[in-house]
């Protein structure tokens, strides 16, 4: 499908389950693969980018078997040990795929390379190379240095005491590095230089490690240390808490659009940091309840801009974005630098788009501002073959005016059935 043309939405309200956390389910699947033993994983998501690690681990010798009756999916540890040791990876623009299977390959002993789509090859990995050569690890660019795509070789391994990665690019590179340790027998010491942003996906990936064996202490977030001796082992069964950033399109509808809208699958002891997209839209005026398993917002009157930092969160600050739109004053979302490597550059490409329903934008490096106009204007909305500004401009259709997505297949990526879920909700 080349478009959508979504109607106007008067109002939305009603209950949606979510899909399983691509974060979460990209982590589980490799360390249930790293792991001593068979995982069972429940809720694992069903979407593009868990179908590159897939199979990317199939064509390493992982044997995963699905469940036709429950849709859980078992997976057949290996011990750290992968049995095919040469391998060509595709891992589209997937890069919480490429980036942990860059570092547990490049410790695990083998002959790979590692390719995605044109996109994947412009994101910068040269903070995780250099960490992971330090350790003795053999990585070679094939096109252009410090990007994707990558040959690795079967480097001399010397895990040692400490090892430095930059923080300030992208936590996928922290979070990879760490995951990868444990195959090099562990005892090592990750120090962070800069400032580490999205923290709260490290705290996952910490959090996620610890279920699967591997004890982990942390300084602030100056350093973090990988216990001696580590080991992934199966804790048997998890169960993938459905997707937080997914949730906020959801939970921003209920705010902008009366509601309530209540989102299942992710609630008050979520592991996600995305969870707190909820407490801005409490900021920003809506009414908000929680659950240990839902949210639930409505709206409580009209919305108020706000000036916020979303270091933690870049992801739903798309849609903190969106709702700006709706709200009365200036917003501005800080410490977004990060937008500019993700699957396209997504300062540039929000500012763009928010312009064509009539906003007025401003961008920096790392901040945008967003003015909401008198009225907004109907727009045909690019994609940039990014998942996350289809289905956030989506919610423009609350206020009043038809709105075209390109590609919108696009959502594959992470939410296959976006579109059909909004539908349920709006009138």
């Amino acid at each position: 499908m080349q478009y959508l043309d979504l109607a106007p939405v008067t109002r939305m309200a009603g209950t949606v389950r979510l899909p399983g956390s691509k974060s979460i389910s990209n982590r589980t699947l490799l360390l249930a693969a790293l792991a001593r033993g068979t995982t069972t994983l429940k809720g694992l998501l069903d979407a593009e980018d868990v179908d590159r690690m897939r199979d990317a681990l199939s064509a390493l010798g992982v044997r995963l078997t699905r469940s036709s009756e429950t849709g859980d999916v078992a997976v057949h540890g290996v011990a750290g040990a992968f049995p095919v040791r040469h391998a060509s990876l595709f891992l589209g623009n997937a890069g919480t795929a490429f980036r942990p299977l860059t570092a547990v390959l490049a410790l695990a002993g083998g002959d790979y390379e590692l390719s995605g789509v044109s996109r994947m090859h412009e994101r910068p990995i040269a903070d995780l190379v250099d960490a992971l050569r330090s350790l003795g690890a053999e990585i070679r660019y094939l096109r252009r240095e410090g990007y994707p795509p990558l040959a690795i070789g079967r480097g001399r391994i010397r895990p040692g005491d400490a090892v430095a990665i930059g923080g300030e690019v992208s936590s996928q590179f922290t979070s990879a590095l760490l995951m990868a340790l444990p195959v090099a027998g562990g005892g090592t010491t990750v120090d962070i230089v800069g400032n580490l942003i999205s923290k709260p996906y490290v705290e996952m990936t910490l959090n996620l490690m610890a279920r699967f064996g591997v004890a982990t202490t942390r300084d602030e977030w100056r350093r973090v240390h990988v216990s001696e001796g580590a080991a992934y082992a199966s804790p048997g069964t998890i169960r993938v808490e459905g997707d937080a950033s997914s949730a906020s399109y959801f939970l921003a509808a209920g705010a902008i659009g009366g509601g309530p809208v209540r989102v299942e699958g992710v609630g008050r002891p979520s592991i996600q940091g995305d969870v707190e997209f909820a407490a801005t839209l409490q900021q920003m005026g809506a009414n908000v309840a929680w659950t240990d398993d839902a949210i639930e917002v409505r709206a409580e009157g009209a919305l108020r801009a706000i000036d916020a930092d979303f270091n933690a969160m870049p992801d739903a600050a798309m849609t903190a974005a969106v709702v700006a739109l709706f709200a009365r004053g200036t917003s501005t979302l800080r410490n977004i630098g990060s937008w500019r490597v993700k699957e396209t550059d997504r300062i540039a490409a929000m500012a763009t788009e928010l312009r064509k329903l009539g906003a007025t934008v401003s961008a920096g490096d790392d901040w945008l501002s967003v003015t909401p106009p008198t009225k907004l204007a109907p727009a045909t909305i690019d994609t940039y073959d990014d998942h996350r500004i289809a289905m956030c401009f989506s919610l423009a259709t609350l206020g009043g005016v038809p709105v075209r997505i390109n590609d919108p297949g696009c959502v594959r990526k992470t939410f296959p059935d976006y579109f059909a879920q909004f539908r349920k909700l709006a009138a």
